[in-house]
C-alpha cells in the first residue's frame, strides 16, 4: 500500500513538472526539506529554496518539453519511504540550445499527519575524473 501511495505521488509530481505547475509539483514537500541538487550550492534548505530552484529550472524551457521519471524503485514502510530513479529531460532551452540529459535522483519521504512528505531529495550526475566534467549524455 505505501509503495503504491509513493508511486502515485511521484507520478503526480512528474505530470505537474511537465505542465510547469509549480504549486502542484511542490505539494508534497515538507516545509523543512533538504535538497542536494546538481547545480549551485551544496544544499538547499526549506521549501522556499526548492520552489525557487524549480521555478528557475522550468523558466529555461519556454515551450513544451519532456520530463520523465524512469526506472523508479520504491521501498516503503509505515511512515518512512525512499525511491530512486533516473530522471530524463529533453527539450529546447530559452537560449535555443537543445537539451537531452538524464540524472540520478533519490527522494526520501516521511508520513506526517497521515500525508507523505518529501523530506530529502538528492540529484546527481556522474563525472569524468580526468576532466572533472559532468557526464550528461549517459543512459542506464
Amino acid at each position: 500500500m505505501a509503495e503504491e501511495e509513493i508511486q502515485t505521488l511521484v507520478r503526480q509530481q512528474e505530470q505537474a513538472v511537465c505542465r510547469k505547475d509549480v504549486d502542484a509539483a511542490m505539494a508534497f514537500y515538507a516545509p523543512n526539506v533538504v535538497s542536494f541538487d546538481v547545480v549551485d550550492t551544496l544544499q538547499k534548505l526549506g521549501i522556499d529554496a526548492c520552489r525557487k530552484r524549480l521555478e528557475s529550472w522550468l523558466i529555461q524551457f519556454p515551450g513544451p518539453f519532456l520530463y520523465q521519471v524512469e526506472n523508479l524503485v520504491i521501498v516503503a514502510a509505515d511512515s518512512l519511504a525512499f525511491c530512486h530513479s533516473f530522471n530524463h529531460v529533453k527539450g529546447g532551452l530559452a537560449t535555443g540550445e537543445k537539451i537531452d540529459m538524464r540524472w540520478r535522483a533519490t527522494l526520501c519521504f516521511r508520513k506526517h499527519e497521515g500525508q507523505w512528505q518529501i523530506t530529502h531529495e538528492h540529484s546527481s550526475v556522474p563525472f569524468d575524473p580526468e576532466s572533472g566534467k559532468a557526464l550528461l549524455l549517459l543512459s542506464e
